[in-house]
């Protein structure tokens, strides 16, 4: 894990009401420096990723497309090697496949799909982390797991980025941060979300001593590898601008803490940007985060101000 890695920024939108205000999004999220527009994965109010994170490379020249994150159980990933490989070759290699074991209790709910403990869901994980990259080698690829069975398929077509497009691995639990760090090229380290709802939130999840905790065991279990992983973080919340002491007490109501874990936590932007690129200076020499993912489209503007402080470091 390098502390001196360079930073970049991505977004995470879920769509828009329109193709062309779709697309509009995505060319501004270019405009504005930042590297990746990423998409959830649930079954409400939004768009579906794989088209249009495709609308949005189309639309773009650079910014690099991708999840945050895709839940394992709804897609064989056979499919899923197959749809990313096309995603990385139509858009000149700009695919990250972001990956994640499953959460939220109310798309299984909803949709019918079976949620098996965590254990399971993230073993399923581990063996389609195999399989994509298994697929997106040369020649044909067999698996037996416990899970999926692969016979000599040769997973066409070939994509771009070689060896593979990068796969993003999200959690903020040990075994799936374990998972991550053995697996991934890209460690996100969230919070753990009990029982698969948001409601459940507490504040030591936040809390800056947690993230010492969970980063930690992501260097245990990267072992020699941890040097070659880049770590991200998800930020929920920015307070960007003139009013942002009122609104870092607004925060800490909210997430029922005080203004100083507030100011602490890489899950949280509060200040002016400039006060705001000091503390991820700070977070990338403290737990090795460099590449940081803000939540919504209204977020963006913000954002910039602070990916402009911190261009070329």
């Amino acid at each position: 894990m390098s502390t001196s890695r360079p930073f970049r920024f991505g977004v995470q939108i879920a769509g828009a009401p329109s193709g062309a205000a779709w697309t509009e999004l995505a060319r501004k999220a270019e405009d504005l420096g930042f590297s990746t527009l990423l998409m959830p994965d649930h079954f409400g109010d939004q768009l579906a990723p794989g088209p249009a994170l495709m609308a949005a490379a189309a639309a773009t020249t650079e910014l690099r497309v991708g999840h945050l994150v895709l839940g394992n159980d709804y897609r064989h990933p056979v499919i899923l090697a197959k749809e990313v490989a096309t995603l990385d070759v139509l858009s000149g290699g700009r695919a990250e496949l972001g990956l994640g074991a499953g959460w939220m209790k109310a798309d299984y709910e909803r949709s019918g799909i079976e949620r098996l403990p965590a254990d399971q869901r993230i073993a399923r994980l581990e063996e389609s982390i195999a399989v994509c990259r298994g697929l997106w080698a040369d020649g044909p690829f067999s698996f037996v797991g416990e899970h999926y069975r692969i016979a000599g398929l040769d997973g066409l077509p070939t994509p771009v980025q070689r060896p593979r497009p990068p796969i993003l691995v999200g959690g903020g639990g040990p075994t799936l941060l374990g998972v991550a760090a053995r697996h991934a090229d890209i460690v996100g380290v969230n919070m753990p979300i009990p029982g698969g709802r948001l409601s459940r939130l507490t504040p030591e999840m936040i809390a800056a001593t947690a993230v010492d905790d969970r980063v930690g065991l992501v260097r245990m279990a990267a072992g020699g590898r941890i040097d070659a992983l880049e770590l991200s973080v998800f930020v929920y919340r920015t307070a960007i601008g003139p009013d942002w002491r009122s609104r870092r007490s607004d925060l800490a109501d909210f997430f029922g803490t005080g203004v100083e874990a507030v100011d602490e936590t890489p899950h949280i932007w509060v200040g002016d940007p400039a006060r705001i690129a000091d503390q991820l200076r700070m977070a990338r020499k403290r737990w090795g985060f460099s590449y940081f993912v803000v939540h919504t489209a209204a977020a963006m503007n913000g954002a910039a101000a602070v990916i402009a402080e911190l261009r070329g470091e």
